[in-house]
């Protein structure tokens, strides 16, 4: 695995590997012990724009070259990752404090993503569409785009690079990929090196390691790309939207949530605590898509809470590379002192802690609070981290609203015994996804994968993924000769 941090320690620009020409380094840290793993000189504006250069250089021809030759490209490459998964999860383990459950979930729908991607290449489609005119033929083309600008995050950085890179390569564009600069290989230059061994060609897949710090909007300004697909938070993702809207760039926008996961009166209680735990806690509660807020009917509280709290204390804190070991560190210091002190705020206002953990370096305890006031901007704030909010509710009406009270619309989920009942309950939800009798936290590559209000714009995943990465290109032939009035 260290020969991964020494190997792809590097700038990866149009199939070369190279150091960045920047002034300073990005040093990347095991979250758990502060292992040094790599050092990274940054990229520059201008290497930047060789990368951009280097994909629009290269890609017509890969699009000329045919589906199937660009999905023999992607075959290849799942089968690298199936070959590599053991090393690949120990460099999650170590980059981003992953536990070898999150390190095994997020492998395995990386690999499904990979699959969808080799079918989704020889899915493109074209039209015939009838005309007015008898002697008019109209075509439509679904063609790439071009070069797409993915910008990828710390949490899920293999998965959520894939998800973007691989079906923007296998419709046929050319991609500049920056990771976040916590996870420098495993979202970015481990990526690169599994298609440059699968045989993509030189210049169509690169990787800038970089911070905004040294190249400001250089990468969502520059002319080359004509989408961005961005994941991340919703500050920076309003700041990502403004600036390509002032340049007509499409953007796909995955952002931050506030997941409700709402158990009814009649929900089969242990169940739904197991969803609960899981939704709060994967990952440490470093998902967007993760239940900040537990919402259960007051008739069934005390039973939920009981259990809920008795789970939560059985979670088992502390090195990642113990495979007993559920929850491990944030990704850095800066998230777990914000964490820490989400946790002081509502205590300080009136919450009652049922569950209060310590904080050690980015080790973060799993924390459960319940009175939190009414109103309070807590409830209705992302919080990165395991600290679960326990809501009482009196009916569904109360839940609906409750659930509803929030700028983001992402995921959640509902427990009830009447299936039926939870599906018109999720219908009323202002989410782009909703579950009934599951977690919170799913992704699945056919299934449409997006949020409304602040949680994003645009979708991934299936059907459309081809929406995201082709355009539409009208062509007609005219059959004979036009009259024209004048």
């Amino acid at each position: 695995m260290s020969s991964y941090f020494t190997d792809l320690a590097q700038q990866y620009i149009d199939g070369e590997w190279r150091s960045g020409s920047g002034s300073w380094d990005i040093i990347d840290f095991n979250p758990y012990d502060g292992e040094k793993l790599a050092s990274i000189t940054i990229a520059t504006v201008d290497e930047v724009d060789q990368a951009y250069r280097a994909a629009a250089r290269t890609q017509r021809a890969w699009a000329e070259a045919g589906a199937f030759a660009r999905r023999a490209v992607l075959e290849r490459a799942l089968r690298l990752v199936e070959e590599r998964e053991a090393e690949i999860a120990e460099v999650i383990v170590a980059e981003l404090g992953g536990t070898r459950t999150k390190a095994g979930f997020e492998l395995h729908l990386a690999k499904e993503f990979l699959r969808e991607s080799v079918s989704l290449a020889t899915r493109p489609e074209g039209r015939i569409i009838a005309s007015p005119a008898d002697s008019k033929e109209n075509r439509l083309y679904r063609v790439p785009v071009g070069v797409v600008g993915v910008i990828s995050p710390f949490n899920f950085p293999f998965l959520l690079s894939l998800k973007s890179v691989a079906p923007a390569l296998a419709l046929g564009n050319g991609v500049v990929l920056k990771p976040h600069q916590d996870t420098p290989v495993t979202g970015g230059s481990l990526i690169a090196k599994i298609f440059e061994d699968a045989g993509l060609p030189a210049g169509l897949l690169n990787v800038v390691i970089t911070d905004i710090a040294e190249i400001g909007d250089a990468f969502i300004e520059h002319p080359v790309p004509k989408v961005i697909s961005f994941t991340g938070s919703d500050k920076v993702g309003r700041h990502v939207a403004t600036v390509c809207a002032a340049q007509f760039k499409r953007t796909i926008l995955e952002l931050g949530g506030n997941s409700a996961l709402v158990v009814l009166d009649d929900a089969d209680i242990d169940y739904a605590v197991d969803a609960a735990v899981f939704s709060r806690y994967v990952h440490q509660g470093q998902v967007c898509m993760a239940a900040n807020r537990v919402l259960v009917d007051r008739s069934v509280a005390e039973e939920f809470t009981a259990k809920f709290v008795a789970k939560v204390k059985g979670l088992k804190s502390g090195d990642p590379r113990d495979p007993e070991t559920v929850i491990g560190p944030l990704i850095n210091s800066s998230q777990a002192e914000a964490v820490s002190a989400v946790v002081e705020q509502a205590v300080a206002a009136g919450a009652t802690a049922l569950v209060r953990g310590t904080t050690r370096d980015n080790l973060v305890e799993p924390s459960v609070l319940t009175d939190v006031p009414a109103g309070s901007p807590l409830l209705r704030q992302e919080v990165f981290g395991p600290v679960a909010f326990l809501i009482p509710f009196d009916g569904e009406e109360e839940a609906v609203r409750l659930v509803n009270d929030t700028p983001y619309g992402l995921s959640g989920a509902v427990h009830t015994a009447d299936v039926e009942r939870g599906v018109r309950f999720a219908q009323r939800i202002d989410t782009g996804m909703f579950h009934v009798n599951d977690g919170s936290v799913h992704d699945e590559p056919l299934v449409p994968f997006g949020g409304e209000k602040n949680s994003g714009v645009g979708r991934l995943n299936g059907e459309t993924t081809l929406d995201a990465f082709t355009t539409l290109k009208w062509i007609s032939v005219q059959h004979g000769r036009s009259v024209f009035p004048f």
